[in-house]
This record gives structure tokens, sequence and C-alpha cells, in this order.
């Protein structure tokens, strides 16, 4: 893939997923650094989409440790069961939350976040991240969202 995106001219979310998702596959095919690939997928959903945070949580040891991302500062390391992010790896479950403010334990690495999507990275059926996206309006993301993340995570694994 040339390091240029090409997106729809106009279109809503599910295009631009549609769109950047054979060239995140093309991206990553053939590269086996794991750390390359992740901050790539996380460059191009950051310019496709624009939400105020995107990035991974790595598994280490008993914690979520801060991998490549796009935007502010972020916390760095997140405890199993805590937080929408220690949720997803506990659960191995896709998290959407439309309201930061009513996710018990919610932890706010941003002020600004206001809903969020968390999507596991599986490997041979464990969990070995979390994709993590945050944005700063209120229920931004759908059943679509997360079908197109899961995908985008189904290629890095």
């Amino acid at each position: 893939m040339a390091e240029e995106l090409l997106l729809p001219e106009a279109g809503d979310r599910e295009a631009i997923y549609q769109a950047i998702l054979p060239q995140i596959k093309s991206l990553v095919e053939g590269e086996p650094d794991q750390i390359a690939n992740l901050a790539n997928v996380c460059a191009v959903l950051k310019e496709a989409l624009g939400f105020l945070w995107i990035g991974f949580y790595l598994v280490k040891g008993e914690q979520l440790v801060l991998g490549p991302f796009q935007g502010p500062l972020a916390c760095t390391r997140i405890d199993l069961g805590k937080g929408v992010c220690g949720t997803a790896w506990q659960t191995a479950a896709i998290q959407l939350v439309p309201d930061v403010e009513a996710f018990p334990g919610h932890i706010a690495c941003s002020s600004l976040s206001k809903s969020e999507v968390v999507v596991p990275l599986l490997r041979q059926g464990e969990v070995v991240g979390v994709l993590d996206i945050d944005s700063d309006k209120l229920n931004d993301f759908s059943e679509v969202d997360a079908e197109y993340l899961e995908q985008i995570c189904q290629l890095l694994a």
C-alpha cells in the first residue's frame, strides 16, 4: 500500500470503513512487526474517522500497557477488569459505551471523552490487547463501528 489513504469523498461511517478495510489489510499483510502495524492502524483510523483518541493497550503480565496511539496523553497502565478497557480484556467482549460517565468504574484518562468503544485483540482465543477509541461526542459508536473494528482487529491477530 502506498503511504496515502484513499477515502470516499462523501458517505457515512460504514462507507469509510468499507474503503479503509482493504487498505489496512494491504498495509499489515507481510509486515511481521506488531508495533509498526498497530501504529499504522491508529494513523489510518485517526485520519479516516477523526476520533478524539485511538490506541492500543497490550497485555503485559497482569496489566494492559499503553501501546501505539493517536491523540492526547493517555493512561499508561490498566488493571484487569478496571474501566472499559479492563472490562473488555476480562470479558473478551466488545464494549460499546454511549456515555462514559454512566459506565461503572470508568477511568477518565481525558475529561474530553464522552463515549467509547473497546475491541479485544484476540490471538488463538486469548486477549493479547485491546483497541480503544474515545469520542468527544455522546453516543458516537454503533454496531457498525463494532463490526468493522472487530474485522480490523482480526487482521492484526
